[in-house]
């Protein structure tokens, strides 16, 4: 499903208009009959219940006005309560306000804080209270009697209908803008906004509804609209049955480099997700002088021993038998585990080189990535042409790599995953709630998993299951992609029998062999 940012959907909006010759109040109205809908639907309400609309000055407002008419139509004691005069509203969302009233429809004005006082009992006695203060345009802090209005809204105990996006969320960041509505239900028009699915927007809007507002099928498929909410469509078809005649290595070798004294758990981890996820063969190397330690973990993995720059550190001195063991290797997964001595740092230069000339697929994690953002602090080159590669950072390491703080990553996920993407060349995996995927030209938000997954070594599963994805013939975009939605329904299926407390890493490697089949198409 494709998402789009509020100026994107602006755009949209006018093509519509311009190209099509659609008129804006048929948009409205539109969008105002399918809100009236999904209120009626949603909320499986009886005739004569009482419906508050908290409308705004804009198009969102213009919306709320025709929900209005059309709830009133079917029976409903509907308010408005407004923020200006029918008189002072503007183009189609003023039409629409002063049809409402010249129907006979109650309008209550708000525009003070003592209004919203006098008000509060009669939102109390709604059933139920619409949203439709604020639109996708919205991108300073909510200040004054429209701050003093949502506050209201959220103390009431009545379900909440958003419109397009619950008033005081970003749009496109899905950041709460001073303060923001909690919605049950977001009825959002045309195309799905992108704050609907990245925290802290996702929490707010509660169940999301699309509403077809009659915008033309060739607007809504617009080519240079490439960000994507992952499903199960769009991953099964990456899947495919294996042929009768298959053996190990159809399905791939990979390469894992880590562990380091204390962290060789990390290897075996992405080791194991690789496995599960389907590759053929396994091998993990490690530092020679914990070389007996990863023998005694694995089983099904084979391991190899690297040559040290110092106890449990590779380094320079690694680099030949490196390359010497990627070949008939499929993908290289580097960092699990693998320690961050200045020395590795030339050895994760050296790998990614392999990935720059053709050479090796590379997934890099963990402490990989801080290696490479050392790498990228010393040589100022960050551009990887060529390299077939997968970054996964969770926004800790993000911030290490572009060189901010970590909050601020989280204020724009969308935004500097795309950076540090068109920075490198590489796909890059933004780990965390609604992780984000960013790569190819391509931009996917997996609404995927819970707060289970938040324990150690679920990031190491999770590179692993990448590589192994790879390893297969998948593209490293679309073993992201899958890897990412197939580890949070691993969690999901967790969290449905054992809540979401007491989720270890290897339990999501348990859960794998039946998720997975159940995205293979079957002829």
């Amino acid at each position: 499903m494709k998402l789009v940012s509020a100026d994107q959907m602006k755009r949209l909006d006018r093509m519509t208009m311009r190209e099509y010759g659609i008129k804006g109040l048929i948009l409205m109205e539109n969008a105002g009959r399918s809100l009236a809908d999904a209120v009626r639907r949603e909320l499986s309400l009886r005739q004569a219940a009482r419906i508050a609309i908290i409308a705004g000055k804009g198009n969102n407002g213009g919306d709320g006005f025709v929900c209005a008419r059309h709830l009133k139509n079917q029976g409903f004691h509907v308010t408005v309560f407004s923020f200006a005069e029918p008189e002072e509203i503007k183009a189609d969302a003023g039409i629409n306000a002063r049809i409402w009233q010249k129907m006979g429809g109650r309008i209550r004005k708000v525009s003070s804080g003592a209004h919203i006082g006098k008000v509060l009992a009669e939102l109390k006695h709604s059933e139920v209270v619409v949203d439709a203060i604020f639109g996708t345009g919205l991108s300073n802090p909510v200040k004054g009697i429209h701050a003093d209005m949502i506050d209201t809204i959220n103390l009431l105990s009545r379900p909440v209908v958003a419109v397009d996006v619950p008033s005081g969320i970003d749009a496109t960041t899905g950041r709460v803008l001073g303060r923001a509505v909690r919605a049950r239900l977001t009825v959002t028009m045309g195309l799905p906004k992108l704050g609907l699915f990245l925290y802290p927007g996702r929490e707010y809007a509660g169940r999301v509804e699309v509403a077809d507002i009659g915008m033309p099928e060739n607007v809504l498929r617009a080519d240079n609209i490439k960000t994507y909410l992952v499903d199960d469509d769009m991953v099964r078809v990456m899947f495919r049955p294996r042929p009768p005649d298959s053996h190990k290595g159809t399905f791939g070798h990979v390469l894992v480099v880590g562990g380091s004294p204390g962290k060789t758990g990390a290897a075996c981890m992405g080791s194991m997700g690789a496995l599960r996820a389907g590759a053929g063969l396994v091998t993990v190397a490690v530092p020679q002088s914990l070389h007996g330690i990863m023998e005694a973990k694995t089983t099904e993995v084979m391991t190899h021993p690297l040559p040290e720059d110092a106890p449990g550190v590779v380094g320079k001195k690694a680099i030949d038998e490196m390359e010497r063991l990627c070949q008939g290797k499929s993908v290289m997964l580097v960092g699990p585990g693998l320690g961050t001595d200045e020395r590795t740092a030339l050895f994760v230069e050296a790998a990614l080189k392999l990935a720059r000339e053709g050479r090796m697929k590379i997934v890099i994690d963990a402490d990989g990535l801080n290696l490479l953002a050392s790498i990228f602090g010393k040589t100022r080159r960050c551009r990887e042409d060529g390299a077939e590669a997968v970054l996964t950072p969770h926004p800790g390491e993000m911030a290490r790599l572009v060189g901010v703080d970590t909050d601020t990553i989280q204020q724009d996920r969308p935004g500097w995953a795309r950076k540090l993407s068109d920075k490198t060349g590489c796909v890059v995996v933004l780990k965390g709630a609604s992780t984000i995927i960013a790569g190819d030209g391509g931009f996917f938000i997996n609404p995927t998993g819970n707060p289970a997954l938040a324990t150690a070594g679920t990031g190491d599963v999770l590179s692993g299951m990448i590589a192994g994805l790879i390893s297969q013939g998948m593209r490293p975009i679309q073993a992201a992609v899958a890897g990412v939605y197939i580890q949070g329904i691993c969690a999901d299926r967790f969290l449905e029998l054992y809540g979401d407390r007491a989720l270890v890493a290897t339990d999501l490697l348990k859960e794998m062999p039946w998720v997975i089949n159940s995205f293979v198409e079957r002829d």
